[in-house]
């Protein structure tokens, strides 16, 4: 292992993002009542372009006059290759109160995109005299994004959060497919008369695990287009969850017990993992670094390994 200690990640519930259009206030409080970890108030895709002033405004006054509770508060904003991205921080952060927590920035390609935004963000807190500073998390929807991952996840200090963008991503990289997530008809081996389906998304997500995990950022799977398919965005997200991400995003309210049940480590789950640990500690006090646990060796690695279920246990539960 390097001598350089890997960073924690940000202790925060991250299991689902759910998104809203700023141009529907109306479901605002809905979204505030749900029991998404983080809330998604969107500027770019679910927006059209007329629409976008208006739906500035109500984000804006939506900051402070929803109560939001303890969620992470989040505002997608635009891309910078739009003109619409550089007014999204001036307005939101002007004309909205403190209780924002963070800015979601689409289609990052490289670190000099968060550069270009944490130059803004930066340039109005100060101008504002804001004392919280805001958060950054950015989608990899780009094939530039997934080349440049590991520096993008190293880019500010403001990064938190990286989210995979599927239907982005899979149309800069020219996959031949109009799905959103989980398994594709076409993506399969074949074998002794049956077909065996494996995971475009796989190296990608991996990918990002990685670059988080490397710089301290939290790595979160992005959305599951077919909100009619609960088995398949369980699926996907038992995947995801299984690779290392923490979360998932909720395009649609239903999805987000679905997140919060795969994310969720079980109570079988913790159970064993503090069995685990307590292996591991009396093993130790008669000198020896491996334990045998229902059958099967742990070690120092498998400490680590219970580490995570326990600390992401309490971290929900707390």
């Amino acid at each position: 292992m390097s001598f350089r200690v890997q960073p924690a990640a940000p202790a925060r519930p991250n299991r689902c993002q759910l998104f809203g259009p700023g141009s529907r206030p109306a479901i605002f409080e809905k979204m505030a009542a749900s029991a998404a970890d983080v809330i998604n108030l969107d500027l770019e895709d679910a927006v059209a372009p007329d629409d976008k002033p208006q739906a500035r405004k109500n984000i804006a006054e939506a900051i402070g006059g929803v109560d939001w509770g303890t969620k992470t508060l989040s505002v997608r904003i635009n891309g910078l290759d739009t003109p619409y991205w550089y007014q999204d921080v001036i307005e939101v952060l002007t004309n909205g109160s403190e209780r924002l927590d963070q800015i979601m920035i689409p289609k990052v390609g490289c670190a000099a995109d968060i550069y270009a935004v944490d130059a803004l963000v930066t340039a109005v807190e100060t101008q504002l005299g804001r004392t919280k500073k805001i958060n950054f998390e950015v989608i990899i929807e780009t094939a530039a994004g997934i080349a440049h991952v590991e520096e993008i996840a190293a880019a500010s200090p403001r990064m938190v959060a990286m989210s995979l963008g599927a239907a982005d991503f899979a149309a800069s990289m020219g996959m031949q497919t109009t799905g959103i997530g989980g398994t594709q008809e076409n993506y399969y081996m074949h074998r002794d008369g049956a077909k065996y389906w494996s995971d475009p998304w796989h190296w990608a997500q991996a990918a990002i695990v990685a670059a988080c995990r490397t710089h301290g950022v939290l790595p979160v799977d992005g959305p599951f287009g077919d909100f009619s398919d609960d088995e398949g965005f369980r699926a996907q997200a038992l995947r995801s969850a299984t690779l290392g991400m923490v979360g998932k995003w909720a395009i649609h309210p239903k999805q987000v017990a679905l997140a919060n049940e795969v994310f969720t480590p079980s109570e079988e789950a913790v159970t064993e993992a503090r069995e685990i640990l307590a292996a591991m500690e009396e093993a130790q006090k008669t000198g020896s670094g491996a334990a045998v646990y229902k059958g099967r060796l742990v070690d120092i690695a498998s400490v680590r390994q219970a580490e995570v279920i326990v600390r992401q246990a309490e971290l929900i539960a707390g």
